[in-house]
């Protein structure tokens, strides 16, 4: 099979501000990186808070109560971004190149699942436009009482570098098909695919200023965003630490609405009586698909000590099966990791688990010197007061710890300030029930892993993050709901 050209023409490199591309008002730009080499792909306009302002005027604009955007129905919103999902289906061989060239993800994962997932995600949004509706309520005879769901007005996306398209998707969907205006900041690390996304966008025929992308770092356009007083939304996918740090500016600026989608330090459990070959293979995607940089990856497994040796030598066996590679070589079973910075954190990680007393099994290092690729890691003996144990990895990086009884893993799976994912392996519906209602987790996956559909609901417990996204519950993310009581005479 050969492999797919990984020469892909960078068309779009600006700004998009009032649906035109244009430079940043301070000249400066930023260099985008390719992931697999370390090597430049191109300069890309750096936004901060003075376009962020142009931005926000220009949705301002938009979202007048007059205005072409805000004159369309429902209907019509859903059909713009049914346009919008045909677009991307058109050009997808395009955008899956171009995300793998900027994300450094492997060109598979981004034809077979990125792209497909984000025509599908865009087309839920689209279908559900007209489907957004208040209720009437029964209260005094002479009084009819209803409520509207009405949008929030300008929002802000601010996009992390592991899924871009995808999670894109995730935030422009439901906030176009309830009718507000939106500004995206996607990541310094993968800016290319949003920008060509703004493209589609023109085509698909939305109105100026509804749609927007600014380039930038997170201390200048993301801060803006954040912080500006004419925004009235920002919805944030990234880590927790920063994920704090949005819910400051937005308190501190004008109580803006936030949702965040933060970090994760997932269990996944597998109980004695799993198939062992489907577990082992379904564990080691949970923390090896993308590189392990999945905020649910299931990065704390547990496998009950009956079954624990036996799980972790096919875990191993499978580790070294998993062959670091160019992602555009159909060969290759993971990509790199996004850049220096990612590399040498997940190596440092590596580090403290094996001087934490972890046993190191397979991996453990950086393959190469050209590129950030890290080679697919197995630690066994795994305790939880190990640092692997307890912190977000984000990188190829499997730990495996032992647990005795039903009642002792949820306790432990519970002892972690996140609350995101879950997995359970088991061919007992009921303790697959009893681990499910136990775990304060936002999904739980029974038998299966990282399946996500926009007809779920999607977020975390604790300090993996605040609000939904995806399903008819993200709508109420997007949406202000007014009382209106009229009396009859």
């Amino acid at each position: 099979m050969a492999s797919p050209s990984s020469s892909v023409e960078i068309k779009y490199n600006q700004l998009f501000i009032n649906n035109e591309f244009v430079d940043a008002v301070s000249g400066k730009t930023f260099a985008t990186v390719n992931p697999s080499t370390g090597e430049k792909i191109c300069g890309v306009a750096e936004g901060d808070k003075a376009d962020v302002d142009r931005a926000v005027v220009a949705a301002q604009a938009a979202f007048a109560a007059d205005s072409p955007w805000r004159k369309l129905s429902a209907a019509q919103r859903g059909q713009l971004l049914f346009n919008l999902a045909n677009l991307i289906e058109r050009d997808q061989e395009y955008l899956a190149k171009l995300e793998s060239l900027d994300a450094g993800k492997l060109h598979f994962d981004t034809k077979v699942i990125d792209l497909p997932s984000t025509v599908e995600h865009l087309r839920y949004y689209a279908g559900y436009a007209d489907k957004i509706y208040g209720k009437t309520m029964p209260t005094e005879n002479d009084f009819f009482t209803y409520t509207r769901k009405e949008p929030i007005g300008i929002c802000a996306a601010i996009l992390p570098w592991n899924f871009p398209l995808v999670l894109l998707t995730w935030k422009v969907g439901p906030a176009l098909a309830t009718g507000n205006c939106i500004i995206v900041k996607p990541s310094e690390n993968t800016p290319l695919t949003t920008l060509y996304f703004a493209s589609l966008v023109k085509e698909a025929g939305f109105p100026a200023g509804v749609f927007q992308v600014i380039p930038g770092f997170g201390s200048g356009a993301g801060a803006a965003l954040a912080q500006h007083m004419d925004i009235r939304k920002v919805s944030f996918t990234g880590s927790t630490k920063v994920g704090k740090l949005i819910q400051k500016y937005a308190a501190d600026s004008n109580l803006k609405r936030v949702s965040l989608e933060l970090g994760g330090k997932s269990p996944n459990i597998i109980l004695e009586d799993a198939d062992l070959d489907y577990a082992v293979h379904w564990s080691a995607m949970a923390v090896f698909f993308n590189t392990g940089q999945c905020c649910t990856a299931g990065s704390r497994t547990f496998v009950h000590e009956s079954i624990y040796d036996e799980f972790v030598k096919r875990s191993v066996e499978h580790a070294k099966s998993v062959h670091p590679g160019d992602p555009f070589d159909p060969n290759s079973k993971v990509g790199p990791v996004v850049n220096e910075f990612q590399m040498k954190r997940v190596l440092e990680m590596i580090e403290s688990g094996k001087s934490d007393g972890a046993k190191l099994m397979c991996g453990g290092t950086r393959l190469g010197q050209s590129g950030y690729f890290i080679q697919p890691t197995v630690f066994a003996d795994v305790t939880d007061n190990m640092r692997v144990a307890k912190e977000e990895i984000f990188g190829p990086v499997q730990q495996i710890l032992k647990f005795h009884d039903l009642s002792e893993v949820i306790e432990r799976a519970n002892q972690t300030s996140y609350g995101l994912a879950a997995g359970v392996f088991t061919r007992d519906i009921n303790k697959a029930l009893k681990i499910a209602h136990g775990l304060h987790a936002g999904t739980v996956w029974v038998n299966c892993y990282n399946i996500i559909k926009p007809q779920m609901p999607f977020g975390g417990y604790k300090e993996s993050g605040i609000g939904r996204e995806m399903s008819e519950d993200v709508f109420n993310e997007y949406t202000e709901t007014k009382s209106v009581m009229v009396k009859i005479c």
